[in-house]
């Protein structure tokens, strides 16, 4: 249920309505806006309880949240969210630029294409320290010392750092390494322990969607997040399953307007893994920036044959340059910038 504070209203108008909905088992997720509040309700799915808030002081209206995502939908927050990454805000007129290698295998690897992304004009840089694969064979990342690595670019360029997270273990080394946005990959879109791990820890959150994961089931991912008032949650499309075989993935951009029509949270695409192949990806990064995404997040490395993971759908850094030129062209017509 969401309920609707009068304009104006004097705080502890506000303040009796939240304690009114925790005394009635409910957690409240109040928006303190400019003209007025709007107050949140998630908890037992009965809510006739809260019927009674509407005669509360300072209540305008209540009303029942229909969509099953109470607090990524537009019904809990009309406007778009933008969220604020170590001073970058995602999600509004600027777009977000992520840009690195899918994993971290040495020193000199990261420093330098994190020099070059930063000279293209990204402003976050990418990289696995943990990485989960198929193959229990293949190339797991460098951990601890990934991190490290990682640490070291951002005091060198002043890009912020991107890592995706596997186990909720590694959660403290995250925090002490004081990366800027977790990322969780595909595999772990619904990992609910995982997602409430990083819930609780309140650190910024990019969610990529499954790759046989329902847009509904998607954003009840996101709701993990979100209900333990860890509103700094970003999300990423990077392709789906389906029959198709001449891509790695299919890039489904129609859920770029979907997503964006249900929820309020920042979206981004990713189409190095949308689509496996480095020839695509420029085109397909033009394409959802078109659709209305806030930013998309691409993999390069300065020898992608050599690569030790997803060469294939790797760009060189001058091939990178490139794409952020052309970008920048669709942005303009959208009335965005780089």
């Amino acid at each position: 249920m969401i309920v609707v504070m009068k304009p104006g209203c004097p705080r502890e108008f506000i303040d009796d309505v939240i304690k009114r909905i925790e005394d009635l088992g409910y957690h409240a997720h109040p928006i303190y806006g400019i003209e007025r509040t709007v107050i949140g309700c998630v908890g037992n799915e009965d809510k006739t309880p809260l019927q009674s808030l509407e005669n509360m002081p300072g209540v305008e209206n209540a009303f029942p949240i229909l969509k099953p995502y109470k607090l990524a939908g537009r019904e809990f927050h009309v406007e778009p969210s933008q969220v604020d990454i170590s001073g970058f805000k995602v999600g509004g007129e600027k777009l977000a630029l992520i840009a690195g290698p899918c994993s971290v295998e040495s020193r000199e690897q990261v420093l330098e294409i994190a020099d070059a992304v930063k000279a293209a004009g990204a402003q976050f840089l990418r990289g696995g320290a943990f990485k989960p694969r198929t193959s229990p064979y293949a190339f797991q990342g460098l951990g601890e010392k990934g991190l490290e690595m990682l640490v070291e670019a951002r005091d060198r360029t002043g890009l912020r750092i991107v890592t995706e997270i596997v186990n909720a273990e590694d959660l403290p080394g995250m925090v002490e390494a004081k990366v800027d946005l977790l990322q969780i990959g595909a595999r772990n879109c619904q990992n609910y322990a995982l997602l409430d791990a990083v819930g609780r820890s309140g650190l910024p959150v990019l969610l990529k969607r499954g790759i046989s994961t329902l847009i509904s089931e998607y954003l009840m991912a996101a709701e993990y997040i979100l209900q333990h008032e860890n509103y700094k949650v970003i999300l990423c499309e990077r392709g789906i399953r389906t029959f198709e075989t001449a891509t790695r993935f299919t890039l489904d951009l129609n859920a770029v307007p979907i997503i964006k029509q249900n929820s309020h949270l920042p979206l981004l695409v990713d189409p190095s893994h949308g689509t496996g192949q480095w020839r695509l990806v420029e085109p397909m990064a033009r394409a959802a920036i078109a659709a209305g995404a806030d930013g998309v997040i691409v993999e390069v490395h300065p020898n992608p044959k050599f690569a030790l993971s997803d060469g294939a759908q790797s760009l060189k850094p001058e091939k990178f340059e490139r794409l952020v030129s052309e970008v920048r062209k669709i942005a303009i017509a959208m009335g965005r910038s780089l």
